[in-house]
């Protein structure tokens, strides 16, 4: 019967655990927000506190004292609320690799999971808790059939049972849709990688090609330009030669072969009007 009992408080605070969150959420996100992990309209971990805390304080005789001091209820419920709170946030993320809360942004947080502002909060809701609501539940207790505990913790855990297979089963198929989805957008992914670098390559490879083209080219016209600059040239040259008279080419001649000869003395005299004076002097015995 006892079993029974903390069962249907296990629903009855779990119920207005979500009641509290759907409240809360709606007003903060100015939308309608269904919280709670199951289907079913309850928060397991606000039922499984308060029943810890009822069973807590009940059986622990200084604990249930009147006298216990109001201060030393916050501070339990304060500890009490973020080990709960950290170990459903990892046993959830580590099973479904998903977040049903993140206090990411708020400040004085442990890897977003709890923080110290809403554990304040859980700690002054666990002194309400403690002082009136669990004894105002207990007092219903010797009102209600012990048998009508047995018949509702009956079909609250067929109810419960039902709702929890159903979201595993939800949320398994939804991880496996997720996990698929990842996997062919690795794919897609790794397949446009390679397209992208093999576009990249065959670029490359064709401006490299352009590129001996052109180079390829220039040295061509520039052997080209060579060459009839020097052609030209040589032509220029012959038709001068054709063009020079007999006595035109001797003295040519002879300024060559005397350049020949008194190339020191030139070397050793660079003045020009000397220079010049040698040479009026050779044309005018020519």
């Amino acid at each position: 019967m006892v079993i029974s009992q903390y069962f249907v408080e296990f629903i009855f605070y779990s119920f207005l655990g979500w009641v509290w969150e759907s409240i809360y959420c709606t007003a903060k996100e100015k939308k309608w927000a269904d919280r709670g992990f199951l289907f079913g309209p309850i928060c397991p971990i606000y039922g499984s506190c308060v029943v810890i805390a009822s069973m807590v304080f009940s059986f622990i005789p200084a604990l249930s004292d009147p006298s216990f001091p109001v201060w030393a209820i916050f501070i339990i419920c304060y500890i009490g609320s973020a080990i709960a709170e950290f170990g459903t946030s990892w046993i959830l993320e580590k099973r479904f690799h998903a977040r049903w809360w993140d206090y990411s942004n708020v400040p004085l947080n442990i890897q977003g999971r709890i923080c110290v502002p809403v554990s304040i909060g859980f700690g002054f809701a666990g002194i309400v808790v403690v002082k009136y609501l669990i004894p105002a539940v207990n007092g219903l207790h010797e009102m209600v059939n012990p048998a009508v505990y047995e018949v509702f913790a009956l079909l609250f855990a067929m109810v419960l049972g039902a709702d929890y297979a159903l979201t595993e089963a939800s949320l398994s198929a939804l991880l496996k849709n997720v996990e698929s989805m990842h996997e062919e957008f690795n794919v897609q992914a790794q397949q446009n990688y390679e397209k992208i670098s093999a576009a990249q390559t065959a670029v490359s490879e064709r401006i490299r090609a352009e590129v001996s083209s052109i180079e390829t080219k220039m040295n061509m016209e520039k052997v080209s330009m060579e060459e009839r600059i020097e052609g030209t040239r040589k032509m220029i040259s012959e038709i001068y030669a054709r063009s020079m008279s007999f006595n035109q080419k001797r003295i040519l001649k002879s300024i060559t072969k005397f350049t020949s000869d008194k190339t020191k003395t030139l070397k050793q005299n660079t003045d020009k009007q000397e220079l010049i004076a040698i040479l009026r002097e050779t044309l005018r015995k020519k």
